[in-house]
């Protein structure tokens, strides 16, 4: 069991592991990121922790911190239940274009209020607090970055609501459940192939009925370092020795997470992420649309990724060919630039 920041103890299996390795080994790597894009150091941004404010959507307050000026781009955390500073890399953006980045606390995260019942926590939920968030700012258009889950609420945004979409970017993102299984199918058989120990000890306690969401089969998952699926250099996400974390509030929101995947949803995905599909709708987007893939990302897999060509076929594909999950941390030039020139559309 890891307790990560007070008031929240979460189990550290693979796809939790993802949103704290993007909340915990990803801040390691903004400071450095931002100043060699941009040459300035992360102090001269807002703060995430105390530079933002509430705004109150669908009757819960969401914190939401603003850097810089120009078009509006919202950036959605992936998940289902992670925090926003991990995306602080997309900083840049704001200097290199005439961008403004708005990051969020989506709810149930971070600094945003929490739900009394679980089950309040849904894709729909997060897809009309985005419509919300847009009136509560009185932006009369904005544009989407949804990175993993948050893709899911980015799509779900765009087809519900396009006439105030400006843009729309899918970063490493799954276009339906289908693809969704496949990411946990796949998690598996590379864990079952390269950690035979690890797959073993798994397959003993899932044979006396352990799922997904219980303590001991979470902390199995666990010894599959983060890289390894996660990464095309494992080594951008290793923590750096002596390097002191300033932890965030509910950083991540396991509850969430199960609530929405299902209490075995590592191995069989349900509830709302077994059963979003948008396959057929992403044709009839009429906005720019970016989608953003990572060669050797072993969760939104590439060949489900190259899909999108068929669903959404007018969309700008772009295949980073040396990232995995994150070619915002493994190639942020590249990405960074190709979002300056795309936001221009």
């Amino acid at each position: 069991m890891v307790s990560l920041t007070p008031g929240i103890i979460i189990q550290p299996n693979q796809h939790i592991m993802k949103q704290i390795c993007l909340l915990l080994i990803l801040c390691f790597t903004i400071n450095h990121g931002i100043q060699a894009q941009t040459g300035k150091t992360s102090s001269a941004f807002p703060d995430s922790w105390t530079d933002g404010q509430y705004y109150t959507v669908n009757g819960a307050k969401l914190w939401v911190v603003t850097v810089g000026k120009g078009e509006p781009l919202l950036i959605i955390p992936g998940g289902p239940g992670g925090a926003h500073p991990a995306y602080r890399q997309f900083d840049s953006l704001s200097v290199k274009g005439n961008i403004q980045l708005i990051y969020f606390d989506a709810f149930g995260r971070g600094k945003s209020d929490t739900a009394k019942n679980p089950k309040e926590y849904t894709l729909e939920r997060d897809i009309e607090d985005i419509e919300g968030l847009r009136q509560a700012m009185h932006l009369n258009k904005l544009s989407l970055l949804g990175h993993s889950y948050g893709s899911l609420v980015a799509q779900g945004y765009a087809i519900k609501y396009p006439q105030q979409l400006s843009h729309l970017i899918i970063a490493n993102g799954f276009h339906s459940f289908v693809m969704w299984q496949e990411n946990d199918d796949n998690s598996n058989h590379e864990i079952k192939t390269n950690y035979p120990e690890t797959w073993a000890a798994l397959m003993a306690i899932r044979e006396k009925g352990a799922v997904s969401s219980d303590e001991q089969h979470q902390e199995i998952y666990g010894q599959v370092p983060y890289g390894f699926l996660y990464a095309y250099n494992p080594s951008r996400f290793e923590p750096k020795p002596g390097v002191k974390r300033k932890a965030y509030p509910n950083s991540f929101n396991a509850t969430l997470y199960y609530q929405m995947v299902g209490k075995d949803g590592d191995f069989i995905v349900g509830n709302d992420i077994g059963n979003f599909d948008f396959r057929k709708q992403l044709k009839d987007l009429t906005m720019p649309v970016l989608i953003i893939a990572g060669r050797y990302d072993r969760v939104a897999v590439p060949w489900m990724q190259v899909k999108y060509k068929d669903y959404c076929p007018q969309a700008q594909f772009v295949m980073f060919e040396h990232s995995g999950h994150n070619p915002q941390v493994e190639e942020p030039e590249k990405e960074f630039s190709l979002i300056v020139e795309f936001m221009k559309k």
